[in-house]
């Protein structure tokens, strides 16, 4: 385990859990950081709405990383990317660990 890494990830949830009031988990992360991205503010979503939150994090998270480029916003305004490269293969710890990973960096920034 990076106890480095594991100290600045309990910082970033808590520093983020703060503004919010409650301690969040890693899906609201996910949920608000998609929020943001869409940016119309926060809204009653449906269902398939929330998992398109949360697939827009993903990516906005891992464009830095170069798996992903923002290609424009559609009509309605939700942001799109396409994929340039493949992610490698890893396990379900190992996708959440960079994902979380990704986000540190994401709210340094």
């Amino acid at each position: 385990m990076d106890y480095i890494f594991e100290q600045s990830w309990n910082n970033t949830v808590e520093r983020i859990s703060t503004h919010y009031g409650e301690k969040l988990d890693y899906a609201a992360i996910l949920f608000l950081i998609g929020v943001q991205e869409l940016g119309k503010g926060y809204q009653n979503f449906k269902k398939d709405e929330k998992l398109e939150l949360m697939h827009i994090a993903i990516c906005t998270l891992l464009e830095p990383y170069g798996y992903y480029v923002f290609e424009g916003r559609d009509d309605d305004g939700w942001p799109h990317y396409r994929r340039v490269e493949d992610l490698p293969p890893l396990g379900a710890e190992d996708q959440e660990l960079l994902i979380r990973k990704a986000i540190v960096h994401f709210f340094k920034d």
